[in-house]
């Protein structure tokens, strides 16, 4: 199973995505658990707050969500 690395600080990308397409947490986590995506609300905080790796099946997942391309999760990291 492939992770992305929670040092990327990709979170903040994920929690700036999830409020432009004007979704909460739980709204996202909600529709996750519809795509076959198991999380809790305390795993998904993590993730947002670089605390736990996120599956890049939850990042596919996401970006169906949030309705953007996989490269928007990436945006200013280096």
């Amino acid at each position: 199973m492939q992770k992305i690395r929670p040092d990327m600080d990709i979170g903040r990308n994920i929690s700036y995505l999830r409020q432009r397409a004007g979704l909460t947490q739980d709204q996202t986590i909600a529709r996750l658990q519809l795509m076959g995506i198991k999380i809790s609300k305390s795993s998904y905080a993590k993730i947002e707050t670089n605390r736990m790796n996120i599956k890049v099946s939850e990042l596919i997942a996401l970006s169906k969500i949030f309705c953007v391309d996989i490269s928007e999760f990436f945006q200013g990291l280096n």
